[in-house]
């Protein structure tokens, strides 16, 4: 997420490094510099020349002071710019006081917009909310059991209407049995169209009139860059959209649509999809994303992916454990498991401060993991439980089981027993942080 633009970001802003002042000569160059860097990430033109306008204003002329530099000013300075840009805080969901809540989807054929309702739709619930996804593309073949099986999945009840190819008395069916069965929210997905496509803006405005929605939301594919953000704009003009979503935002290395959505269209984004797997959608954070442009992690949506993926009841166990040294291999991969649910690790260990930088030409996939997974499964229960009783041979008998060397197993071994002391030694605040120590050994697998 975010790779080329980081990378030409931070060597622009290398420039004010060892610089004993800001000055507009230096200034003006880096900036020079940082537009090109946003035009090749694919933002917005008259986005990015704001952007440069309103860094050179601030930067040129503010005093150094204390023990900050120069370099770490202009970086403050464009970060706080980007967050403007983005929208400055979260934009939430907003909610009918009088049930149900109505969200119409709209958005391009594969855009993801059938996934994002189920994503969605998983979100709330997990929130204590009562959602319902609603079937309304009657057009597409498929489209109907595509969105049965997404709600499936995410456990939530559809509606549709076989036979009828009417969406707009599909929509209104489906708000009056909400309020029949007491769902308390409605979520409408939409068949794709363009905006050339007079005939289909027509028939959503339509649904958009007959549901008097609360949320309208564009879903729109990020790899596409400056497309989306135009396309969406044009669909606000006909619908009065409430957000966006931008969906593949792993995919796309650039970033320019997450910049350029809001200057354009006027309206925020208000999640992003990270992934194919229905856990895979996050609340858009401006000062979260700012942050991971310019390689500085984001903590914060780490340790509530983490969070999300273990209840207290779970962490409270687990901290009795380490905290009595009772920590084994079988939590250890109840570890690994919960953090392959929260995403791509190379976008989890990306969100730790400096990592972006250190991963940046790793080709770290998501099976990273297996190798450590094999030498543990091939340990005996006991083993599992008191690793200080496998010796040579059976570290020898471990490694012939998993496929890997006595040396893969030898690493392993130390780091856990590495980690299981440095994770005694943290107080609870930063032992709940410690990702890194669930991670995989260094040079594991490696030779």
């Amino acid at each position: 997420m975010f790779e080329n633009l980081q990378e030409k970001l931070e060597l622009s802003l290398k420039r004010f490094r060892g610089q004993a002042k800001i000055t507009e000569e230096n200034v003006s160059e880096a900036m020079t510099d940082v537009r090109r860097a946003l035009l090749e990430a694919d933002v917005n033109l008259d986005v990015a020349k704001k952007f440069i306008a309103s860094v050179k204003e601030k930067a040129i002329g503010t005093e150094v002071k204390g023990k900050l530099l120069p370099h770490q000013l202009i970086v403050k300075v464009v970060k706080d710019e980007l967050v403007e840009l983005m929208g400055s805080k979260r934009s939430d969901l907003q909610f009918s006081p009088k049930p149900p809540t109505v969200i119409l989807v709209a958005g391009l054929q594969g855009s993801g917009k059938t996934t994002f309702c189920g994503k969605l739709a998983r979100n709330l619930r997990k929130k204590g909310r009562q959602p319902l996804v609603v079937a309304c593309d009657v057009y597409r073949p498929a489209a109907i059991e595509q969105l049965k099986q997404v709600a499936k999945t995410v456990k939530v009840p559809i509606f549709s209407e076989e036979g009828n190819n009417n969406p707009v008395s599909i929509a209104q069916n489906a708000i009056a049995y909400a309020r029949k069965f007491g769902r308390d929210t409605v979520i409408i997905d939409t068949a794709g169209r363009t905006t050339v496509d007079e005939v289909m803006m027509e028939e959503i405005k339509k649904i958009s009139d007959a549901t008097s929605p609360t949320e309208t939301l564009f879903v729109c594919d990020a790899m596409i860059g400056q497309d989306a953000v135009q396309t969406a704009k044009a669909f606000h003009e006909k619908l009065e959209l409430t957000g966006v979503v931008l969906t593949k935002l792993d995919g796309d290395t650039r970033g320019g649509a997450a910049i350029s959505v809001l200057s354009v269209v006027g309206k925020p984004i208000k999640f992003v999809g990270t992934g194919e797997k229905p856990e895979n959608l996050e609340p858009f954070h401006p000062e979260r994303i700012a942050s991971r442009i310019l390689g500085m992690g984001d903590i914060l949506t780490l340790v509530e992916k983490a969070e999300s993926q273990m209840d207290e009841a779970d962490a409270k166990k687990l901290e009795d454990k380490i905290r009595k040294n009772q920590f084994t291999f079988d939590d250890f991969l109840d570890q690994l498991k919960m953090i392959k649910k929260m995403g791509s690790l190379k976008d989890l260990l990306g969100m730790i401060p400096g990592m972006d930088k250190a991963l940046r030409n790793v080709n770290l996939g998501d099976d990273a993991f297996n190798k450590v997974e094999a030498v543990i499964y091939s340990m005996t229960r006991q083993e599992r439980t008191n690793p200080k009783i496998i010796n040579g041979s059976r570290r020898r008998r471990i490694a012939k089981g998993s496929g890997t060397k006595v040396q893969d197993v030898n690493r392993l071994l130390k780091q856990f027993e590495d980690m299981k002391k440095m994770m005694k030694g943290m107080n609870s605040g930063k032992r709940n942080r410690m990702m890194k120590g669930l991670g995989m050994p260094k040079g594991f697998g490696r030779g």
